[in-house]
């Protein structure tokens, strides 16, 4: 698909770009990618002039803007619908659009006391009793989403929450590094979910660009 093209913010930090991000890559399409560094004085002028919304990810293509991630997933889903970005099984993608829905618009307590921060180790800091019921219905769903997946689909199944990567793993892949940053303790099921996804080629060239940027958000830092 020519001319497509997001605007992202910081690697190390922007949850939601690492989202957007991913869900471009699953197309296998050839995209340019901006990154606008965060918390500047500068920031919000650069990005109004890309996102409406004054937030990032913003997906360019050709004239169309697309500025919330999860609207992002579905223009990709119904422009390259060959890529399967949710899953082809009626079944299975009422299941991942309910489960990429409540990330979208839930988790408060965790993404206000462990934000993403891929290049730190901070076992243990966050953790307060909304935090740990966030993570204990964020296991609830990997867990019953895997197994769902054996018990009903267990052909082609490479291990993410619905068989292959879809917008269901874009959604949780940032909390797949908040578990690797502050040690969350789950449980083999999860971990097994959580190796396949940082397995993912995407998701190494993006912690890798993340190691290897300068910026340092005092704000984010944990």
């Amino acid at each position: 698909m020519a001319d497509l093209k997001i605007y992202l913010g910081n690697k190390n930090y922007s949850s939601w770009s690492l989202r957007g991000w991913l869900m471009v890559k699953a197309t296998g399409a050839a995209f340019e990618e901006e990154v606008i560094p965060l918390n500047e004085r500068e920031t919000r002028e650069t990005i109004l002039k890309y996102s409406p919304s004054g937030r990032v990810p913003v997906l360019h293509h050709g004239n169309r803007r697309i500025w919330d991630t999860l609207a992002i997933g579905e223009y990709l889903n119904e422009q390259m619908p060959e890529a399967l970005l949710w899953p082809a099984d009626v079944n299975a993608r009422r299941l991942a659009r309910s489960v990429a829905a409540e990330m979208h618009s839930g988790f408060a307590a965790l993404r206000a006391n462990m934000p993403m921060n891929i290049r730190r180790s901070a076992p243990g800091k966050g953790m307060t009793p909304d935090v740990q019921q966030d993570i204990n219905r964020i296991n609830a769903i990997w867990r019953d989403s895997r197994q769902w997946m054996v018990e009903n689909k267990p052909k082609g199944d490479e291990g993410f929450l619905f068989g292959t990567f879809s917008i269901a793993d874009a959604m949780y892949a940032p909390v797949v590094t908040r578990f690797v940053t502050y040690a969350v303790d789950v449980d083999e099921s999860c971990r097994t979910y959580m190796e396949t996804v940082l397995a993912l080629p995407a998701m190494k060239e993006w912690s890798k660009a993340a190691g290897d940027e300068p910026q340092i958000i005092e704000e984010e830092e944990v």
